[in-house]
């Protein structure tokens, strides 16, 4: 069945761009709402429901608008920890155009989505098997794929020119277990010289060590080095999982990923429901 929160839940953090405070609220949601977001902070702007149709941007990291003033971004560690607690339905506020970025990853979130009580509700939950298989390429070569399988399991590999980092995979079922230990603490990583440039433009104001995996060459800004072995392929997946949620269902498919990012992500989604012969709806698998 599908399932909602029962209480309210309020998440606070600095917006990772504008490096001001963001509020995030999770309250209930009817049965077959998806998770929906909307500006508290703006008058009049319509609720955007968190569809792949309706992602805006997708650089650095995934944001929902319907306008260039009603969008909220960096919403796929959040759809990540909906996704894997089972959270079909909840509607979600917050006073800025950033979702809290926390810790750059998706540890905070679980920890206190996971405490939070669960309500069942009166409707079976949808899963979408992917019947066929569906892959974008861009022009570099970075691709996602989709394969029919019976469960949700990613391989992913990256190649960094970074020794610290270099090529690192990532091959399993996606379960709770596995979220919590190896996923979920994983935050994202850049290289120095990208956070000089997104400073010098005015960007990245709340940019930390603390909310991010630094390199600088082939040195780890970050004193406490790595949380996990392969944190960074292992974000790559974390992002993964939010972006697919965008499809509004669970879906049911192998995912094999090389090099690709949000753009890739919401891409094959496109392509996936651009014919109805490439899944199936299944409910209450």
């Amino acid at each position: 069945m599908q399932y909602t929160v029962k209480n309210s839940v309020e998440i606070k953090g600095i917006g990772l761009h504008s490096g001001c405070e963001s509020v995030l609220k999770i309250e209930p949601a009817a049965e077959n709402t998806g998770i929906v977001f909307k500006r508290g902070d703006l008058n009049g702007e319509p609720p955007i429901r968190a569809l792949y149709s309706n992602v805006a941007d997708t650089r650095n990291c995934t944001c929902l608008g319907t306008s260039p003033q009603n969008i909220i971004s960096t919403i796929e560690h959040l759809m990540a920890t909906l996704y894997i607690l089972g959270i079909d339905n909840a509607e979600i506020s917050v006073n800025n155009p950033e979702i809290p970025i926390l810790d750059g990853s998706a540890k905070v979130f679980y920890e206190i989505l996971s405490k939070a009580e669960l309500q069942p509700q009166n409707a079976p939950r949808q899963f979408l098997k992917v019947k066929k298989e569906i892959k974008f390429t861009d022009d570099k070569g970075a691709s996602v794929t989709l394969l029919p399988a019976e469960d949700f399991s990613v391989h992913f590999d990256i190649d960094f020119p970074s020794k610290i980092v270099g090529k690192q995979s990532f091959d399993g079922k996606i379960t709770k277990d596995k979220f919590a230990a190896e996923i979920a603490p994983c935050r994202t990583f850049c290289e120095k010289y990208q956070v000089d440039y997104l400073r010098s433009i005015g960007l990245i104001k709340g940019g930390s060590l603390e909310n991010a995996v630094v390199l600088d060459g082939e040195t780890i800004l970050n004193p406490e080095g790595f949380r996990v072995p392969n944190e960074c392929v292992n974000h790559k997946v974390l992002d993964t999982i939010g972006d697919l949620y965008t499809s509004g269902y669970y879906i049911l498919a192998k995912v094999v990923a090389n090099k690709s990012g949000h753009y890739h992500n919401n891409e094959v989604l496109k392509a996936l429901f651009a014919s109805s012969d490439n899944y199936e709806v299944l409910e209450g698998k």
